[in-house]
């Protein structure tokens, strides 16, 4: 492993700590900071807060986990690599399913909610928000086409703006904080905290998306543990210090406000807020889609390497090029979300609640692969947030459907096609690497494992 970091390093390539952080922090630290907080107070008032705080402490043991995971094997497959050295071939291609689906409906949304913000700062109607939203969701494709190292160096310099954004707002909103409004506590209930989280764990769950971007850290090991410690930190600071301020500060408006951010920002500075408010909106947005974007290409392009999905339909893994067939496929996919979304027939908030039961189950399934093959401390983590991420999936009450009936399907389509040796073959490498993992090796994938960005 360490020869393995020494030629990456040598070389220049692959993703360093800061970069790296940057690619996490959009997607987790994404367009739910724009919407999230007025969903999450309409579902449970200021009891909101809790479903906020076990949520973040929630993201401790899942995003320590999920970088154990990463920097053991590292693979553009993430989960699904994983689940495949775990539980098999198909269990798998349930959670490559499951992830493929939740990448287009979950861009869809978190561009809908950047558009909608964008609009009502600058008061216009909602044909205007989601002209927006779908041109952002075009800029992001074409920026992902172009490589990840360009992804990266844009979301580098947009970064510091939005953490600058977020806690300016955060701490100018501070002083209008007033203990009031948090009375009463629970105005529906302590059953809605799970309904808040549930919700908000939208916002929480684009740890997985790193396993994703695993193979393309110079030093999978360290360089992904790092970063993710930063990007926690800053998520942890910034998450909750929004959700007080737009409780404390709004009060029983807050669930009934579409766009708490840019409220607070207009309380503090006036018509500069507006300007802030929309620059917010656009980093946020274009961040956390530009992360699910990068992750979701290279998770299709891992599948058509393994044959789990047609590679003329989304290409295949190969060093020194970028999965644009799989961009491609994930475009065409994003076009047949937004055609019920113009019509009416589907709502931001139907999208968000069932992108999060997809990526609530494959993040519990990688936990609980964590439990299967991380050691020590490592797998106590792994317990823990499969712990949590259940309860959270429990709460998605009838939504929990739709990855049952995904799941049904990518299973069944695996048992129509069975044994590939290709990817027989790579799951039986990558047991052998859990093997050496457990006898204190460190190890790593293969050049030809990884979908490295030029």
């Amino acid at each position: 492993m360490r020869e393995n970091v020494g030629r990456g390093t040598q070389r220049g390539r692959g993703l360093g700590v800061p970069t790296g952080a940057v690619m996490l922090l959009g997607a987790v630290l994404g367009p739910g900071a724009l919407a999230l907080p007025t969903l999450a107070a309409d579902a449970a008032g200021p009891a909101s807060l809790l479903a906020w705080a076990l949520l973040l402490v929630a993201s401790i043991p899942v995003a320590a986990t999920f970088a154990a995971l990463g920097g053991t094997f590292p693979d553009g497959g993430g989960v699904a690599h994983f689940a495949a050295i775990a539980f098999g071939r198909r269990i798998a291609a349930a959670v490559s399913w499951w992830f493929l689906a939740a990448v287009p409906l979950g861009v869809t949304a978190a561009a809908l909610m950047g558009g909608h913000y964008i609009a009502a700062a600058l008061g216009r109607d909602p044909g205007f928000a989601m002209g927006v939203g779908f041109g952002l969701l075009v800029a992001s494709f074409t920026l992902n086409a172009v490589g990840l190292r360009a992804t990266g160096r844009v979301q580098v310099l947009t970064a510091a703006v939005m953490v600058t954004l977020l806690a300016v707002a955060i701490t100018v909103s501070l002083g209008g904080v007033r203990s009031e409004e948090f009375v009463p506590f629970a105005p529906h209930g302590w059953g809605s905290v799970g309904t808040a989280a549930t919700v908000l764990f939208f916002a929480f769950a684009g740890w997985e998306a790193a396993t994703h971007l695993s193979a393309d850290f110079a030093d999978p090991v360290r360089g992904l543990r790092r970063a993710t410690v930063l990007t926690l930190c800053l998520v942890v600071v910034l998450y909750l210090g929004l959700a007080v301020v737009t409780i404390g500060v709004l009060g029983p408006d807050a669930g009934r406000d579409p766009a708490p951010l840019l409220t607070l920002l207009e309380r503090a500075f006036g018509p500069t807020g507006t300007a802030l408010a929309t620059a917010a909106a656009v980093l946020l947005t274009f961040g956390a889609v530009n992360a699910y974007l990068a992750s979701g290409a290279r998770l299709g392009a891992a599948l058509g390497r393994d044959r789990s999905l047609p590679r003329w339909l989304v290409g295949r893994t190969t060093p020194d090029r970028e999965p644009r067939r799989s961009l491609a496929f994930l475009a065409a996919c994003c076009f047949l979300v937004a055609v019920p979304v113009v019509g009416g027939v589907v709502t931001l908030d139907e999208l968000v609640r069932t992108t999060s039961a997809l990526l609530a189950a494959v993040t519990l399934t990688g936990t609980l692969t964590g439990v299967r093959l991380l050691r020590g401390r490592k797998r106590g983590n792994a317990v823990a947030a499969s712990f949590f991420v259940g309860v959270v999936l429990v709460f998605c009450g009838a939504l929990l459907l739709i990855p049952a009936v995904i799941g049904a399907v990518a299973v069944l389509a695996q048992w129509r096609h069975p044994g590939r040796q290709r990817s027989s073959g790579r799951i039986g490498s990558a047991r052998n690497l859990s093997m050496a993992s457990r006898v204190g090796n460190s190890v790593t994938s293969g050049p030809e494992n990884s979908c490295t960005s030029e």
